[in-house]
Order: C-alpha cells, then sequence, then structure tokens
C-alpha cells in the first residue's frame, strides 16, 4: 500500500478535447505529455471528423505507440446531451452525470487501473473542460483514488 501512495505522489490523469484540433495536432498533445492510453468517454465514438472516429483513430493511435480503449458506460447519454441543448442548464446536466456515474462504478474501477499502469488521457470532443463530463470522470477518479494524482487538461 505505502509503495502505491509514492507511485501516485507525482501522478496525474490528462483529459483532452478535440474539438477544434487536427489530427497531427491532437496527436502531438499525447505526445507531449508521453500519454500511453487515451480513454475515450464518447457515448457514440464517431466524428464527421476525418480520424476521430472510433475504428480509425485506434488505427491512427496504435501507430504512435499509444493504447485507445472506449468506454460507453462513462459517455455522456443522449437524452442528457439533448435536455442540455434544450435548456443550456449545466448545473442540471452535471448532477444528473453524477447520478449516471454512480451506476457505472466498474468503469470507473477499469479506468482507474489505466491510471495506475501508465500516463492516461480521457478524451471527448468538447473544447472547454468546464463544459465536458470528461472532467466530472477524471474528478470522480482523484476522489476515490487521488492521494496526490493530479489532473491536466490538455
Amino acid at each position: 500500500m505505502i509503495k502505491f501512495f509514492y507511485n501516485m505522489r507525482n501522478a496525474a490523469i490528462f483529459t483532452i478535447g478535440y474539438e477544434g484540433l487536427s489530427l497531427q495536432q491532437f496527436i502531438a498533445r499525447l505526445k507531449k505529455f508521453n500519454v500511453r492510453y487515451l480513454v475515450d468517454v464518447r457515448e457514440n465514438p464517431l466524428s464527421r471528423k476525418k480520424g476521430f472516429s472510433k475504428t480509425s483513430l485506434k488505427s491512427i493511435l496504435e501507430a504512435e505507440d499509444i493504447q485507445y480503449a472506449h468506454f460507453r458506460a462513462l459517455g455522456s447519454p443522449f437524452r442528457l446531451r439533448y435536455r442540455l441543448r434544450q435548456d443550456g442548464d449545466y448545473d442540471s446536466f452535471f448532477s444528473a452525470y453524477s447520478e449516471h456515474l454512480l451506476n457505472n462504478q466498474e468503469a470507473l474501477v477499469e479506468l482507474y487501473s489505466y491510471v495506475i499502469n501508465g500516463t492516461t488521457c480521457i478524451m471527448c470532443f468538447e473544447k472547454n473542460p468546464e463544459k465536458c463530463h470528461r472532467s466530472m470522470v477524471a474528478l470522480k477518479i482523484l476522489k476515490h483514488y487521488g492521494n496526490g494524482l493530479k489532473i491536466i487538461h490538455l
């Protein structure tokens, strides 16, 4: 147990949104911070932006020696995203998403196994981390396992 706490003292979990980034810029940011695992927390990992859909992104990242994992259970459910588009109420959105995470604890535990095994970055579309559910995922990891873990938004 002591070794675990020592190792986490300077550890970080990164988050990134690809909105406004080219695929090359996105990969450059990941490489700059030596990201080993990219965890996609989009409910539906599809994108109109070339290279950012699950299958192509996974292939591209593997060529860059970055492992890709998709955690659908940590995605923001469609009904929450739809309601947010209608009312713009982020407080309500994050409250409902927090409830969603309570029902998906196994996925958080699995995500944590990535964090302790190498530099991990949580990915979604939204550029602004304060308006994206990935920040809440990172905060849940910090709250449950933190002990010195830092959250860094790329």
